[in-house]
């Protein structure tokens, strides 16, 4: 069998141009990346779930790689992110969708099936949980909580700041494109000592990032690390910034569906490195999540990082694979 071809057009979703990679025919399968990355981190799961018998499309979603960035803070929120893929699945002449996301990705896949749960037939997520934005207080708002349970050097509060962070990456990013990258992948990878997202005292964002050894681990070749390089150079990082200053903002307009269970059938997939690390991946581990009632299965895959679908991308093609076969 010939390699199954992922090709790129660019659609007017939203109000917005947007990018997408995507290959083969069949029900609609939706890869939604996380932070920082691109359509890219699908690449092994595009080719061989297109193979499988879907039509698989991953979107630069808003802000990121060749898809338009706004300049506001406040186009970036859930209602947004939610609202790009209902209109992507119109522009391609679908009613449905399974969603994948994994990271960031993940948290807008499962929004999108609790505001919109007609147009969602299956939902995975892929390390992140559905509930991982939800203040541990509820009196608190997500970032309030953070804040106290962590402090001012926790990312997250560290990214409220417009244009603070932007500028540090954008200076690191010009000094050394491919160094940054290697340092951003490697340091959550289950290669590496794991992330704690938190700035050492006196240094910067960059410094939170673990040192990277002289050979980078063998499931990001060289090209892959200049292909990220290359998409941050043209877009920079202040859009997907701006999905984390917009935490607050979600936490409102999502009051009238955040407690609502995610009615379709689920699938969740973690790094066994960082499977503890998230209190909320414990009910889904667990297979008993009151959120998430439907939920089919919980893959843990031991010794693997956050970067799930790049790190072990046969593993994922196989569980995605089956679980888009039971709907």
């Amino acid at each position: 069998m010939p390699p199954v071809e992922i090709t790129h057009r660019t659609l007017k979703v939203n109000g917005l141009r947007m990018h997408i990679a995507e290959a083969g025919t069949g029900p609609l399968v939706l890869l939604l990346h996380g932070w920082p990355e691109t359509w890219y981190s699908w690449r092994h799961q595009v080719p061989a779930l297109a193979a499988a018998g879907y039509h698989v499309v991953a979107p630069d979603q808003r802000g990121f790689g060749d898809s338009d960035a706004p300049e506001r803070v406040d186009e970036y929120t859930i209602e947004h992110l939610t609202d790009d893929l209902t209109a992507l699945m119109n522009e391609l002449g679908e009613e449905m969708a399974v969603v994948v996301g994994h990271d960031w990705g993940s948290l807008v896949a499962w929004e999108l099936a609790k505001r919109h749960p007609e147009r969602v037939e299956g939902v995975v997520g892929l390390s992140a949980p559905d509930r991982f934005h939800h203040p541990a207080d509820p009196s608190a708002t997500p970032v309030a909580g953070w804040r106290a349970a962590l402090g001012e050097a926790f990312y997250i509060v560290h990214f409220q700041e417009p244009g603070v962070a932007d500028a540090v990456f954008a200076a690191a990013l010009e000094l050394d494109p491919l160094g940054l990258v290697r340092r951003l992948m490697y340091s959550g990878s289950g290669d590496g000592p794991g992330w704690t997202g938190m700035i050492p005292e006196g240094g910067t964002i960059i410094d939170s990032y673990a040192e990277v050894p002289e050979a980078f681990p063998g499931w990001a070749n060289e090209q892959d690390i200049k292909t990220y390089a290359a998409q941050f150079e043209r877009s920079g990082f202040t859009g997907g910034l701006n999905w984390y200053r917009n935490f607050d903002r979600n936490w409102e307009l999502s009051a009238s569906w955040r407690s609502s269970p995610v009615q379709a059938p689920a699938l969740f997939l973690v790094g066994g490195r960082e499977a503890f690390a998230v209190p909320a991946n414990q009910e889904l581990i667990s297979g008993e999540s009151p959120s998430v009632p439907r939920l089919r299965r919980t893959v843990v895959l031991p010794g693997c990082g956050h970067w799930i679908q790049q790190e072990r991308p046969d593993e994922v093609n196989a569980v995605l694979t089956e679980f888009l076969r039971s709907l």
